[in-house]
């Protein structure tokens, strides 16, 4: 079979890559290792239940017509309506350190005003940073990577403030500790504090079926259970695609969101190992179904993002897990039609590959039962305690993670060293993707209609 773009990885990235070529009539295939789509952001069904993996939010989000933004760009280049994803917004989050709280909305001037009240010395200096951060091109793809936290220190004289402002950026989107680059910075903030975040009602399903009806109406072929096994090029120019199963596909050009130095293991180049190319921060994350409302509990917020010290540490832990920290996501809690059928609460935090990969199997399940134990008391000491409303629990941890996306450490973002303009060493294989740069759900989608647009359409 020969193809004129063959896409590793149906995740967000690579669907949205495929839709964006195969509606212009390329002849797409895109393949998936696994059984369903979605890669990072996927589902799974437990005990007659169904949970979202990744998903806790997207973020992005604006209310219909809203122009020239993420959300309405992405649906541009898709050629979908804004009800295809059925976005429900959040009630409320919160940024929770010791004795300062910070409440958000989808409405920025709630951030503001929080700001204004708790940390009155830095009213103008988050003014003048909230301007240069609206003025930045976030989107160059040659840009020079600088420090965010260089660039937000010579803005934001407040320590504190400073780390309260990392703290869910980091987490929902940082490759690297203690720090990322100020596009990322500007990309998450925008995201999250100046637009917000949504939930469709029933989760992940809902964009990974409307991807891939779009998908399959454009004419573009989806192959599942379908694993790469080597990348061909003859004279440093993609040739094919060896698969798992033997077969060859013959293709003019590869879009691969499988990351970069995974990619180019594939190809059998040779790569220098540098410690900043392969990502270190992973996360365990535990489910908790429970009887009731979370809200009945008085839980009220969508996400709460936690920190018990003045300084946030955003770094692979020495311990299985660090419990300083924190993500503790309510599902229940967006402005949904229906109520969900059962109250939800998910934690997640950052997590030691490493340690997680070592066990035997007997104390890999001892440690998933006592790491799980000891992220529930951390967090009903951030929200009332929900313990006596459980009815299910569930854990995946950074192995979790390596087995069903094949990411090097189990490193949920990929690589520290993105690749903006997603070129490789190999002549027409291009990265799309977490390791090209475009994140969070949106982002990801975007960043594989972006490097589609840029490489593959001729």
């Amino acid at each position: 079979m020969s193809y004129d773009v063959v896409i590793i990885g149906a995740g967000m990235s690579g669907l949205a890559a495929g839709i964006r070529l195969a509606y212009y009539e390329k002849k797409v295939c895109i393949l998936e290792k696994h059984s369903r789509p979605g890669g990072m952001n996927s589902f799974y069904n437990l005990q007659g239940r169904q949970f979202d993996v990744g998903l806790h939010a997207i973020t992005n989000y604006v209310k219909k017509g809203t122009k020239n933004t993420p959300l309405s760009k992405l649906l541009k280049q898709l050629k979908l309506k804004y009800e295809d994803f059925a976005l429900c917004e959040q009630k409320s989050s919160l940024i929770s350190f010791p004795d300062v709280s910070l409440c958000f909305t989808n409405n920025f001037q709630t951030f503001e005003q929080e700001i204004s009240d708790k940390f009155p010395s830095q009213k103008d200096n988050f003014y003048d940073l909230c301007k240069h951060i609206s003025q930045f091109n976030e989107l160059n793809l040659n840009s020079t990577p600088v420090s965010a936290r260089e660039v937000v220190s010579s803005f934001i004289s407040d320590p504190l403030l400073v780390e309260m402002l990392f703290c869910p950026l980091s987490y929902y989107g940082s490759a690297k500790e203690d720090d990322m680059d100020f596009d990322q910075f500007v990309i998450m903030f925008k995201s999250i504090f100046m637009e917000g975040f949504a939930r469709p009602e029933t989760g992940v399903r809902q964009i990974i079926n409307v991807l891939l009806k779009k998908y399959k109406a454009c004419g573009g072929e989806l192959r599942l259970k379908t694993g790469v096994k080597h990348i061909n090029s003859r004279n440093g120019k993609v040739k094919s695609i060896t698969l798992t199963n033997g077969n060859v596909l013959e293709t003019k050009k590869i879009l691969s969101s499988a990351g970069y130095v995974e990619t180019m293991r594939l190809t059998g180049e040779k790569i220098q190992p540098d410690n900043d190319r392969i990502g270190k921060l992973s996360f365990v994350e535990t489910i908790y179904v429970l009887d009731r409302e979370p809200t009945e509990l008085g839980i009220d917020k969508a996400i709460i993002f936690y920190n018990d010290s003045k300084k946030f540490l955003y770094r692979k832990p020495d311990n299985m897990v660090d419990l300083s920290s924190g993500v503790i996501c309510c599902p229940n809690n967006f402005y949904f039609d229906n109520s969900l059928p059962e109250g939800m609460i998910r934690t997640t935090h950052i997590a030691n590959f490493d340690l997680w990969d070592n066990p035997s199997s007997n104390d890999y399940r001892a440690q998933k039962i006592f790491w799980q134990k000891k992220s529930l008391k951390k967090i009903c000491g951030v929200v009332p305690d929900f313990t006596s409303s459980m009815v299910f629990t569930d854990m995946f941890t950074p192995k979790t993670i390596k087995r069903f996306t094949g990411r090097l450490n189990g490193a949920v973002y990929g690589s520290p060293r993105k690749i903006k303009n997603g070129k490789t060493p190999v002549e027409n294989l291009f990265i799309c993707g977490t390791d090209q740069g475009f994140m969070g759900i949106i982002g990801a989608m975007l960043s594989g209609i972006s490097m589609a647009n840029l490489h593959a359409m001729n």
